[in-house]
C-alpha cells in the first residue's frame, strides 16, 4: 500500500526519496503500463508547479501517448518534432526554459511555458520519453535533470 510522503522542500533529499518510492512501486510488478502509470502519478504528487507529467512510447517510428497525469495531450509525435521528438532524435535530455523559444515546439497545452524531456532506453534502444511541462518559465534546472535522469534509470530496470 502506498502512503503519501511529506517532502521537506530540499530537492537533494526529496528526489532520492521519490526514487526509492518508485523502486518500491515497481518491485515485483512486471506490467509496463501499470509501472508507467504509477511513475507518472508519483511524479505528479511530488513535483510542484507542473501541469503535465507522463510518457510517450516509441512505436512504429513515432512517439505515441502513454500513461500520464494532466490534460488530454497530443497523441503522436514524430522523431525530431517538438521537444519530445528532439529528445528521441538527439538521444539526450532536453531542458527547455521557455518552450516558445524552442524551434518547432508542439503546443499540446497552451499553459505550458517550460519543459523537460528525458529519453528512456530498453536494451540500448529508445523505448520512449518522460515528458514534464510547467506553466512557468525556467521551472526545471540541472538538479531536476540529474534526478529525473536517475528516476528514468530506475524505471529502465523494470522495462
Amino acid at each position: 500500500m502506498f502512503e503519501t510522503s511529506i517532502y521537506n522542500g530540499n530537492r537533494e533529499k526529496d528526489y532520492p526519496l521519490v526514487i526509492k518510492q518508485l523502486e518500491a512501486l515497481l518491485h515485483d510488478e512486471p506490467d509496463t503500463i501499470a509501472n508507467l502509470s504509477n511513475a507518472s502519478a508519483l511524479l505528479n504528487q511530488y513535483l510542484n508547479e507542473i501541469n503535465w507529467v507522463g510518457f510517450y512510447l516509441w512505436k512504429h517510428d513515432q512517439l505515441v501517448l502513454g500513461p500520464f497525469q494532466g490534460l488530454p495531450a497530443c497523441v503522436r509525435i514524430k522523431s525530431g518534432k517538438g521537444v519530445c521528438g528532439t529528445a528521441v532524435s538527439e538521444k539526450k535530455t532536453q531542458l527547455v526554459a521557455d518552450v516558445h523559444q524552442f524551434p518547432g515546439h508542439i503546443a499540446c497545452d497552451a499553459a505550458s511555458q517550460s519543459e523537460i524531456v528525458v529519453p528512456i532506453r530498453k536494451d540500448g534502444e529508445i523505448f520512449g520519453v518522460l515528458d514534464i511541462d510547467s506553466p512557468i518559465k525556467n521551472r526545471f534546472d540541472e538538479t531536476d535533470q540529474q534526478y529525473l535522469e536517475q528516476f528514468v534509470a530506475t524505471l529502465e530496470k523494470y522495462l
